[in-house]
């Protein structure tokens, strides 16, 4: 399950009450959170853009990105920057989490397929679910959570309904 590998690594962070875990192949840096530059007519999970180095990257809320509440920047709130791999192109893009925990690693034979049921994100958003120390770590599907195409077709609904 974790993409032909026998044991992946994955960065863990908290998010609301939930751990969660990416891919750190598609993790390209982890920041202290600095407030993004609001873009109008957007999504509410877009906070907005922020200068990476030169570079223009999206930010977004990831909880409100998954229909939770949003995430209330704290202390050891920070941003992820992700390198989500859609359609052969790499794009970069920043979440917004509660904290950040460590990198595991995962062997393969732990992750089993997310229930079909009570969960609070779309389950084509979640690559598997893996137990580590005790409590199951939801483990995301980037591709398919973090998918710039889905979210372009989002802020032009957004844009039209306001327009």
């Amino acid at each position: 399950m974790a993409g032909g590998r026998e044991t992946g690594q994955y960065l863990t962070f908290q998010l609301g009450r939930d751990v969660f875990g990416v891919d750190i192949r598609e993790v390209r840096e982890i920041i202290q959170f600095v407030a993004p530059t609001p873009i109008p007519m957007t999504p509410d999970f877009i906070l907005g853009v922020m200068n990476l180095r030169g570079e223009v990257v999206p930010v977004i809320d990831l909880a409100r990105r998954f229909g939770l509440e949003s995430t209330q920047v704290k202390r050891r709130s920070c941003t992820i920057v992700m390198e989500p791999r859609e359609g052969g192109r790499l794009r970069h893009l920043g979440i917004i989490v509660d904290s950040v925990y460590e990198v595991r690693d995962v062997d393969a034979a732990d992750i089993e397929p997310a229930p079909s049921f009570g969960a609070d994100i779309r389950l084509d958003f979640i690559a598997g679910m893996a137990r580590l120390d005790g409590r199951f770590v939801i483990l995301l599907a980037a591709d398919k959570a973090l998918s710039f195409e889905e979210m372009v077709l989002l802020a032009e609904a957004c844009a039209e309904g306001e327009g």
